[in-house]
């Protein structure tokens, strides 16, 4: 987890300088958005892959694989060899977060998994701290190749040590002889719209439009067939936790995305302030899952994720005030923090959640169904958020009114967290 970190951390601002120097910067879109597609792929792959073998072959498979797509992309000699490889890195990424997660359900008893999980959240703060900086001053003194093969050449030691360790302790396997297959087709279908809809909102002409009418069209049809059955209608239980992942990831995840913009953009905040808002929301949400392992461990956890969901409610509160011209510009900044802590308590929360809803033997099918949901949580209210924003400035606007617009938006998702906690009880 802690080279999973410091890979996505680092490799995510060095890609506009690579598409950049391969002259592909009009799908920059794609390449950004096709690792969070593929890893959609990738959780149904290692969840089932775990169920039916144990959690031990997709971890390994995951990390071997993660060693290769990043030298795919240290080699790209064209902007489409590196969508091919941030494609693969995301499958292997999801295979890799659903066994990790698989992994923890069938090895660790109940009472011990919220520590476990705050241990997976702090392996984010030192790569938070370090890895943009250092990926940054490889790319400005070397080259952009050179981040993607020193993060194979770290990623391949710990794999090679990892893997004989997976061969002595093997996990349990499914109690079902027969679980079922993996719907990979549909998965496929659903990576594939998530990816245009990516692209699409990327623009607003009737080119961009059509991508994202495809693509939502394909994620309404085919997504359900990946969730467990009542999702959408919150029922009681695991569609009602997998519900919540979906929308409180897709909350941060649009705030982390439209302040740092808004800082930069608009309010005209030094970009090195925007840094910070990063590097204070890692610390903030290994803090939030600390809390929720030890100072909230005996506090139900549809508890804590009421909780965690009402400390972002202030931080959707924050952006919306940060809009304001009346306010100082730096306003909106700690929302980032803020939405962070309370995701540190909740995210833990809901996999613990999950994991105890969950059958025995079909610990990744679960794990699967949030990571799913996770990431079309963060599909679907980022392409809300910016449809309204595109909206607003169609219709002469400010830019700042789009902006409270999008971010008051928010609201909606965060007030169904708190309302529906209850009904992810255990």
């Amino acid at each position: 987890m802690f080279l999973t970190g410091f890979a996505a951390l680092a490799v995510v601002p060095t890609l506009p300088t690579a598409a950049a120097d391969l002259h592909g910067v009009a799908l920059f879109p794609l390449v950004a958005g096709c690792f969070v597609a593929a890893s959609l792929l990738g959780g149904v792959l290692g969840g089932t892959w775990s169920d039916r073998a144990g959690a031990r072959d997709p971890l390994a498979a995951g990390l071997v694989l993660t060693v290769l797509t990043l030298l795919v992309s240290a080699t790209s000699t064209s902007i489409w060899q590196l969508a091919v490889g941030r494609f693969l890195d995301g499958l292997a990424a999801g295979t890799a977060a659903v066994a990790v997660n698989a992994a923890i359900g069938q090895a660790y008893p109940e009472r011990l998994r919220p520590r476990v999980l705050a241990l997976m959240s702090a392996c984010w703060v030192i790569p938070s701290l370090v890895g943009p900086p250092i990926a940054g001053l490889v790319s400005e003194l070397w080259s952009w190749r050179v981040v993607f093969h020193g993060l194979a050449a770290l990623t391949a030691l710990p794999t090679v040590l990892l893997v004989p360790v997976l061969r002595r302790h093997a996990l349990p396997r499914s109690l079902d002889a027969h679980p079922p297959r993996p719907p990979l087709l549909i998965a496929a279908v659903v990576s594939v719209g998530a990816a245009l809809g990516q692209y699409g909102v990327s623009g607003r002409d009737a080119q961009h439009l059509l991508f994202v009418a495809v693509g939502a069209a394909l994620l309404i049809a085919f997504a359900p067939r990946l969730l467990p059955t009542g999702t959408w209608r919150a029922l009681h239980g695991l569609p009602t936790t997998v519900l919540l992942r979906g929308l409180s990831s897709g909350t941060f995840f649009t705030l982390e995305a439209y302040v740092p913009l808004l800082l930069i953009t608009e309010r005209h905040v030094n970009p090195v302030v925007s840094g910070f808002a990063f590097t204070g929301a890692a610390i903030a949400w290994a803090a939030g899952s600390w809390a929720q392992g030890r100072l909230f461990q005996h506090t139900p956890r549809h508890r804590v994720v009421a909780l965690g969901a009402l400390v972002m409610s202030a931080a959707v509160a924050l952006a919306v005030l940060g809009t304001l011209p009346t306010v100082p510009a730096l306003t909106a900044a700690p929302a980032m923090p803020v939405a962070a802590l309370g995701m540190g308590l909740l995210s833990p929360a809901l996999t613990v959640l999950s994991l105890t809803h969950s059958p025995p033997g079909r610990e990744g099918h679960t794990s699967s169904a949030m990571q799913t949901n996770q990431n079309l949580g963060q599909v679907g209210v980022l392409a809300l958020a910016s449809a309204v924003l595109n909206t607003c400035l169609a219709l002469d606007t400010t830019r700042l009114t789009g902006y409270a617009t999008a971010f008051a938006l928010l609201t909606a998702p965060v007030a169904l967290l708190v309302a529906l906690a209850g009904r992810a009880r255990a």
